[in-house]
């Protein structure tokens, strides 16, 4: 009996789990079937699809764009997006591509396609085709179906077991942009056998100024743009611009403003006041907004290259300090000439503070220009008054050696410079004046410097209105000022904006808002044409080259150079409308080359 009693309470217990179980079972069937039905019944979501692979040839560019289309599985009302960055397999980064570190791609609401651009760089090394990969993560309001992008560089350039022999080496840009500044591989060489061709005699026994350099204005605009790209693209790009490599166009100058430019986003000076006040004592001095983005970029710079040369200009005194107590025009008060001399006193040693020597100064930009934002006019007598009663005796006071140049204006005005440096009292302050050539002819630099030879001249500034025209602005550039005021003793020769955004900003309500940069900066960068204008002289004429002697041939302007390490170059632009063959001519021999019309080109040997 116990035993039957034992078994029919182990029964009753199996069969409560069986039954229990059982339940479990059929109550997890019916979640699964629950929560799926569910699933199946939420909109499907939107796909990020791009090609596993893809690939492009170098090219003869400089640079190529490679494209990556982007697309989604259909259109959203949201806004999609995710991050992508470059990493390198067989290529190297800054050298075969512009490296992306960090950046977001979005689609807009109601749109499925986009593209991914990557900045290709080109060589003329035969060597295998070389990948890199893309990578995408972090997807927003989307998957992605593709996570890693493989690009293949394609190899254009052919097996040469024979290079052809060349004494002068060349780097070659054209009006249609075939070519930038590209290294041709045309052999170049000296000869004694006659030819029918003209010929540009470079004499190295005449010798005329030394040069400090060439390069840009380091806007307040373009310190920002640059500051804020990833720093991996800040660091190729300054180090494409300042180092002194195959792979740098060797920036040797720079130019920046003292306070605000019109191609800063605010305006600013480094002592303003509340209305009806004023400082005296310049107890408020502070660089404060070019500490933000200028002189971060020009610490690295620094580090880049230690040697290079910075001028400061002003565009406006403080206007507590103006006639108008506006920024825009208006004229510096006696009674503050004293006060602004400390000021710029004060300027030079921050910078010198913060490791940043300053070269020179000029004393006003465009002094008479009273319409930018900011702006002050200054006539040749204040200039003269304000320099040999006020500013000379305060930098002697102060032990600067900072130079002191006069002018800054159109070539049009020679007699301003001229004016100011027959005054003995100014004269012994002064290092030099410089120009622009928004009015007037380059030849005005040799008036001033013929006058008074013991004093320097300088370019420094010419602008590019955007959209430009390359053809049209490799040829006037090139013809007036790398040629033409260096061959009227300037001892630099810089152009305006270094870098703008598409639209031609930041700048000033009041500033220039179609001012094109030499790069034009997005999450990347495009070299645009006084990127070249410059780099034909820059890359290969280092301060303290000298100015040598070189005849000029009609439609064939040229200007020569020998550098401290001995090489000879000379820079030569086809101003005609045909292809010419000229000879360069050294030391009784010839070397016949050939240039496609309104192209330049720059020999080395």
């Amino acid at each position: 009996m116990k035993s039957i009693i034992i078994g029919s309470v182990i029964f009753l217990a199996f069969r409560r789990v069986l039954f229990r179980s059982i339940g479990s079972v059929i109550f997890l069937a019916f979640s699964i079937l629950f929560f799926s039905c569910q699933k199946n019944s939420e909109p499907d979501m939107v796909e990020i699809q791009l090609q596993d692979t893809i690939s492009i040839t170098e090219g003869t560019l400089l640079q190529n764009k490679l494209i990556i289309p982007v697309k989604l599985s259909k259109a959203t009302d949201k806004i999609v997006s995710f991050t992508w960055a470059t990493s390198d397999l067989t290529t190297q980064a800054g050298e075969d591509f512009l490296a992306v570190s960090s950046a977001v791609f979005s689609v807009n609401p109601g749109q499925t396609t986009g593209n991914i651009e990557i900045w290709i760089n080109n060589d003329s090394l035969f060597e295998p085709d070389e990948t890199f990969q893309v990578t995408l993560s972090s997807a927003k309001n989307a998957v992605l179906k593709t996570n890693r992008v493989t690009v293949t560089i394609k190899n254009d350039d052919a097996f040469n077991p024979n290079p052809v022999a060349t004494d002068v080496a060349c780097w070659l840009t054209k009006p249609d942009k075939s070519a930038l500044l590209q290294k041709q591989s045309a052999g170049i060489n000296f000869s004694v056998t006659p030819n029918q061709y003209p010929t540009i005699l470079v004499d190295t026994t005449t010798t005329y100024q030394q040069v400090d350099g060439f390069g840009f204005a380091m806007t307040g605009g373009s310190a920002y743009l640059i500051n804020n790209l990833a720093s991996d693209t800040r660091s190729t790009l300054l180090n494409e611009l300042f180092a002194h490599d195959q792979t740098s166009i060797g920036i040797s100058y720079l130019r920046v403003s003292i306070g605000a430019s019109d191609l800063s986003s605010t305006v600013f000076s480094y002592d303003d006041m509340p209305s009806g006040q004023t400082d005296i004592n310049l107890d408020h001095f502070n660089l404060g907004p070019d500490k933000v983005d200028l002189v971060p970029v020009l610490k690295s710079v620094l580090q880049i290259n230690p040697g290079i040369k910075i001028m400061g200009s002003p565009w406006s005194a403080p206007v507590w300090m103006k006639s108008n107590k506006s920024a825009t025009g208006g004229s510096l008060l006696p009674e503050y000439y004293d006060v602004y001399a400390r000021y710029l006193v004060r300027y030079v040693k921050e910078m010198n503070a913060l490791g940043i020597n300053i070269d020179a100064i000029t004393i006003q930009n465009e002094p008479l220009n009273p319409y930018n934002t900011p702006s002050m006019v200054m006539s040749a007598a204040e200039q003269r008054d304000f320099i040999k009663n006020n500013l000379g005796p305060a930098f002697q006071t102060a032990g600067l050696t900072t130079k002191i140049i006069i002018y800054d204006h159109n070539c049009d005005r020679p007699e301003y410079a001229t004016s100011i440096l027959s005054d003995a009292d100014a004269y012994k302050y002064i290092d030099g004046s410089a120009f622009h050539l928004y009015g007037g002819d380059i030849s005005a630099l040799s008036t001033v410097h013929n006058a008074y030879p013991a004093k320097n001249v300088y370019f420094t500034e010419q602008w590019v209105g955007g959209p430009g025209d390359f053809a049209g602005n490799i040829k006037w550039h090139l013809q007036n000022l790398i040629i033409g005021a260096s061959r009227n003793w300037s001892k630099n020769v810089l152009e305006w904006n270094l870098a703008s955004d598409p639209s031609y900003n930041p700048h000033t309500n009041g500033g220039c808002s179609t001012c094109e940069g030499a790069l034009t900066i997005t999450a990347g960068y495009t070299r645009n044409v006084s990127y070249y204008i410059i780099a034909h002289a820059s890359k290969f004429v280092p301060a303290g080259s000298v100015r040598i002697a070189s005849n000029m041939l009609n439609n064939l302007p040229n200007v020569a150079f020998k550098t401290p390490e001995g090489r000879k170059v000379l820079i030569v632009l086809n101003n005609s409308d045909v292809s010419q063959t000229f000879n360069i001519g050294f030391k009784g021999k010839k070397a016949p080359a050939t240039l496609a019309a309104g192209a330049v080109a720059t020999y080395v040997w």
